[in-house]
């Protein structure tokens, strides 16, 4: 009974820690801008659930972040780190805007389910890409795909100035952007909101990917191959294809949720010149939702819906206490540092307990 109390805690106190020390932190910050904390706090969290939109916006803001979280749970249980979710969502998302202008009369029915596989394929490719060379080369995949993410930004770039430009523009100076989907290749959404059926994919997704991890043998051999390489490999466990596998599905969700970003809410792409004015940096996002989620798929549902409403509700909190947007980022920051705090402490806490149980054994024996 007291180890399965345990096993909550080390679920609930982490991530509780580490809303609890953000917040105190934002609130000092807060008052030192001269505003009033209580105030910011209750106008981000009406931003975030005040209204039927404000909620559904959320939703929408939740999205990517769920489903790039599932890829790197994925990553991580290989012990295989993706920092290349900005570049497979825009390559998810420039295949899928391809599909849609190459296929402008395709049937709804038929181009929405193929512009999401497709974004899913690209993803994967792009992040297969880095898994093979960590496989073959032992090439760090930190480094590959963070150089991949400043690759993808580049592609995005000229494709969107040239052969995906959308040529119907009036004027001399044309801006970067696609020509805007057919509206029959809109996902679904819930009138009047701008929540979509992306939402419930990610979620259905969510379930599927903790059958994989922990009810499917390729899921188990992934999970091992994080665990203890040697091991792995004494058992006959190809450690080398598992982790291209681990990085090649990493890279497919954040693929997906490129393709779903364009589909669900902005029906085309366009381009300030870096990876955050398309992706809202959801492939960064996702990584500490993940995180939050303690690596797990089903935690990382609730984790990106606390980080879509800590976007959507900043925006409001920006607007009544008229502090700088600079806090906003900060505000986020200190949430990743505390959430890495805490899963180092939740570590420690379980080590001193398995320490304390083998000394118990060794003392009754």
């Amino acid at each position: 009974m007291r180890n399965r109390l345990n096993q909550i805690l080390d679920v609930i106190l982490p991530p509780l820690i580490a809303i609890t020390g953000a917040l105190l932190i934002g609130a000092v910050m807060l008052m030192l801008l001269g505003a009033n904390p209580i105030q910011g706090y209750l106008a981000l969290l009406e931003g975030a659930f005040g209204s039927t939109n404000a909620l559904a916006d959320t939703v929408v803001k939740a999205t990517p972040l769920l489903l790039v979280g599932l890829g790197i749970c994925i990553a991580f249980r290989a012990n295989v780190i993706n920092i290349g979710g900005e570049g497979q969502m825009i390559l998810g998302a420039l295949s899928a805007t391809a599909l849609g202008m190459a296929l402008p009369t395709a049937p709804g029915w038929m181009m929405i389910p193929a512009a999401l596989i497709v974004g899913f394929i690209a993803g994967g490719v792009w992040g297969g890409i880095a898994g093979y060379l960590k496989a073959r080369f032992n090439v760090n995949e930190i480094l590959t795909t963070i150089m991949m993410n400043a690759i993808a930004v580049q592609l995005m770039n000229m494709l969107l100035r040239g052969p995906m430009i959308d040529t119907l523009q009036k004027g001399a100076a044309r801006i970067p952007q696609t020509p805007r989907l057919p509206e029959i290749f809109y996902l679904p959404r819930l009138a009047p909101t701008r929540l979509h059926l992306g939402a419930l994919i990610a979620v259905i997704l969510a379930f599927l990917v903790y059958f994989f991890l922990w009810r499917t043998t390729t899921g188990y051999r992934i999970r091992a191959v994080g665990l203890n390489t040697y091991a792995s490999r004494y058992a006959g466990i190809s450690v080398e294809w598992n982790i291209v596998l681990a990085l090649l599905l990493s890279g497919a969700f954040s693929g997906l949720a490129g393709a779903v970003q364009v589909y669900g809410v902005n029906h085309f792409m366009i381009t300030d010149g870096t990876a955050a004015g398309f992706t809202g940096s959801a492939g960064f996002n996702g990584i500490v939702a993940a995180l939050f989620g303690q690596l797990h798929p089903i935690g990382t549902i609730p984790a990106s819906f606390f980080f879509g409403a800590l976007l959507v509700g900043a925006n409001k909190l920006q607007r009544v206490t008229q502090v700088p947007a600079a806090l906003l980022t900060a505000l986020n920051g200190l949430v990743v540092v505390f959430v890495v705090s805490s899963e180092i402490w939740r570590r420690q806490r379980a080590r001193r307990r398995a320490i304390q149980q083998v000394e118990v054994k060794e003392a009754s024996s």
